[in-house]
């Protein structure tokens, strides 16, 4: 198996351990949310040299790490996996990448996103209200099958649009894909 070139930016050691079950790649870990101006720093250099894809929990921290590294590195490329693919096995333990199973961690990686946003928006609030993913009381299930349809990952209402964004989804990907949620 061939190793990936870029540097794949993880929480901790646990997701490491996963990974190298998955693929051939390095990681830099950033121990959580633990992530300080000496770790952004050195994020900065890896993308200048290697390039890095954020690979974060489906989580609150995990979101939280994604955000402040895309400010500080706003062309890193981005993998997601689900909630549901980030459950562990065990009732109590916390969700993450080191209990995604190996095929969804392959998967993340054949769907990134390019990480710089496009100045022009494809989509807009209304279209998120008029497809049921925001303001009512089934949104959240909405969103979360939307992003396994898109491969966007959860993302919370007020994000949806800088995620849909993000990825540059066009107005009929985004058409499609609310047409197999109504299905």
């Amino acid at each position: 198996m061939d190793k990936l070139k870029e540097v794949l930016v993880v929480e901790g050691k646990d997701d490491t351990k996963r990974i190298q079950q998955a693929v051939n790649a390095d990681t830099f870990e950033t121990n959580g949310s633990a992530l300080n101006k000496t770790k952004l720093a050195q994020i900065k250099q890896l993308q200048a040299t290697r390039g890095v894809i954020v690979l974060t929990d489906p989580d609150f921290n995990g979101e939280r790490l994604r955000k402040l590294i895309s400010a500080a590195v706003p062309d890193a490329k981005h993998a997601f996996i689900t909630r549901k693919q980030g459950v562990p096995e065990n009732a109590g333990g916390s969700l993450g990448v080191e209990h995604a199973d190996p095929a969804v961690i392959k998967s993340a990686l054949q769907h990134l996103s390019a990480g710089s946003l496009d100045d022009k928006p494809l989509i807009f609030q209304q279209d998120l209200l008029a497809a049921g993913l925001v303001g009512q009381a089934e949104s959240r299930q909405r969103r979360e099958k939307l992003g396994e349809v898109l491969n966007l990952g959860y993302v919370n209402g007020k994000q949806l649009l800088k995620r849909l964004q993000l990825f540059q989804v066009s107005r009929e990907d985004f058409k499609k894909a609310v047409q197999q949620l109504d299905q």
